[in-house]
């Protein structure tokens, strides 16, 4: 298409997915398919278990139950779109849809950077601030933190409004999903803009939280090894082991998403098109699927109250 192609005749987008690699779509579809189902069961269990059982009203419970529903909704954003894509090749979407899709899809991944940053803020009150935990973090602010969380939202409407108001010299989508930066790509004109606009916000949501959580470690840590005893080092750093278990799935698989620019030719399908695409699948479903995982294999709590919840269906039935 040339420069004449403005935005209001762009009614839809083409999205490759794996268009180009079709002996792979079958099998990429039954995988996420199967990693999707068990994201809606595991991360609707953790809601259930730290909304019926008093036990688990703790900060740290109210902000896993807000991140499993967070890593609901991020994935129904895209996950059905990249079935569909699987199963239609050259997938053609709306712009409207398409705008929808981006704007959740970055609303969520922002909110999620925010809220992980809150969570390691009460793992170092609990640990080096023990006696002050009940008062720093009582509902009165955990609730309003959780909350302000949101504020990922209001990025979003500044991103996506700014992406869909450019003219586009084409439709094709060297993508999954509507991704923001493949989006990008098609613009034909000045992105400046955006481009500035997007690194102001990947400083505030993506590199303040992750500065934030690594000083709270080094705090945590240099706290728990000035416990005297091995058991107790043990029992603390257990209290904050699984959350730094995601952090470093969720912020590794960003960094190592965007660590270097994509080619330019929307139709490309070589060695950076196979390498890529995986990595943006692990980053949108696998890093998903890991919390429930980790969050219940390794805790406790939650196990021992999902064996409650499951005995006691069984004598109701």
């Amino acid at each position: 298409m040339d420069s004449s192609n403005q935005t209001s005749t762009v009614v839809g987008f083409i999205l490759l997915s794996l268009s180009a690699h079709p002996q792979l779509e079958k099998t990429f579809f039954v995988l996420i398919l199967l990693m999707y189902l068990v994201i809606l069961l595991g991360n609707r269990v953790l809601i259930l278990v730290t909304i019926f059982d008093s036990r688990l009203h703790t900060p740290m419970y109210f902000f896993l139950g807000n991140l499993s529903f967070l890593d609901i909704c991020y994935t129904t954003s895209s996950v059905p779109l990249i079935l569909d894509s699987f199963l239609t090749p050259r997938k053609t979407i709306p712009f409207s849809a398409c705008a929808v899709q981006m704007f959740l899809s970055f609303a969520m991944g922002a909110t999620e950077c925010v809220l992980l940053s809150m969570m390691v803020f009460d793992r170092y009150v609990a640990i080096c601030n023990p006696l002050r935990n009940l008062m720093v973090m009582s509902k009165a602010v955990y609730v309003p933190m959780a909350a302000s969380s949101m504020a990922g939202i209001t990025n979003s409407v500044v991103q996506t409004s700014q992406a869909i108001r450019l003219p586009f010299c084409g439709d094709i989508i060297n993508h999954f999903t509507c991704e923001i930066l493949a989006v990008l790509k098609l613009a034909c004109a000045d992105i400046s803009i955006n481009v500035i606009s997007m690194v102001v916000a990947n400083v505030i949501f993506l590199a303040i939280p992750v500065l934030f959580i690594f000083v709270s470690y080094v705090f945590i840590i240099a706290t728990i090894l000035r416990i005297p005893s091995a058991e107790g080092r043990k029992k603390a750093f257990s209290t904050c082991s699984t959350h730094l278990t995601v952090v470093v799935f969720f912020y590794g698989t960003v960094l190592f998403m965007y660590r270097k620019p994509k080619s330019k030719d929307p139709l490309a399908a070589g060695k950076q098109d196979l390498s890529d695409k995986p990595i943006s699948l692990f980053y949108g479903v696998v890093t998903p699927i890991l919390n429930p995982i980790i969050y219940s294999l390794r805790n406790k709590d939650v196990k021992a109250t999902v064996r409650n919840l499951m005995n006691q269906k069984h004598l109701t039935e």
